[in-house]
């Protein structure tokens, strides 16, 4: 089902927020405390996005590898600090290929996005939502996973100048109707802000120390963790969040 995470806030050290928590990324890479599918672990691979000193344009580090035997990302990890980051461990759906390319964060210009779930019926139950992208875009897609097209579907609504927040909720509503039962917590950033579904799985967000933090589980025993409820649309900047129903009525839109 995969984790992901991601920070707004004062810079820090990836180390801090992705690896040194007593129920970090690193730990529910390998021992998850809510797996809601077949997997038990979170093996298949790993990445981080982060934005260097304000940069529009964030650098990423992505590897096909359990986050725990990389020593190189362990060493970097400590030097590497950032005021917006995003970073996902990947438990590959079954008959999706363990490849690099297929782990989050995806990227293109100044976002970055991650996908924990799954789409039900896949292949089959996008075929319609599919055909709204141009061929190049499918051609050109990071990996032949439900993650990549997720992917290319809210970029498209980015590009043509959508907010995060609509280009998210209006995805997922899609995503929904056309394969019902699907779980789609979606994450996207662009450095300044995030917006993140909850949907058939669970998420956690934390505002405190002028910074905010989303999780797939609360990575310690803070107080100020609160749930997303299910079935909502989160948006968030480093000291503000505002938590809604994703509206139904955006499954029509083309």
């Amino acid at each position: 089902m995969c984790r992901h995470l991601a920070y707004l806030g004062p810079p820090c050290d990836l180390a801090t927020l992705l690896l040194e928590p007593p129920h970090s990324l690193l730990r529910q890479s390998y021992a998850p405390a809510d797996m809601r599918c077949d997997g038990v672990v979170n093996a298949d691979g790993f990445g981080a996005g982060w934005y260097h000193d304000g940069a529009a344009t964030p650098i990423r580090y992505r590897r096909a590898i359990p986050i725990w035997t990389d020593t190189s990302f362990a060493a970097l990890a400590g030097a590497v600090r950032s005021s917006a980051v995003l970073a996902a461990v990947r438990s590959a759906t079954v008959g999706m290929p363990v490849t690099e390319t297929a782990c989050a964060p995806f990227t293109t210009g100044r976002w970055l996005f991650s996908h924990n779930g799954m789409v039900t019926g896949w292949p089959d139950s996008m075929a319609t939502l599919a055909r709204q992208l141009p061929v190049t875009d499918l051609l050109t897609l990071d990996a032949p996973t439900d993650s990549a097209l997720l992917w290319a579907l809210v970029r498209r609504r980015l590009v043509a100048g959508e907010s995060l927040g609509r280009a998210l909720g209006t995805v997922t509503a899609q995503v929904l109707a056309a394969a019902p039962g699907s779980r789609l917590n979606l994450l996207v950033t662009d450095g300044s802000m995030f917006a993140a579904t909850a949907v058939h799985h669970a998420l956690a967000v934390r505002v405190a120390d002028g910074g905010v933090q989303v999780c797939s589980e609360p990575t310690s025993h803070c107080a100020g963790w609160e749930p997303v409820p299910d079935c909502h649309l989160l948006t968030a900047t480093p000291t503000t969040v505002d938590v809604a129903p994703i509206p139904a009525t955006t499954a029509e839109e083309p």
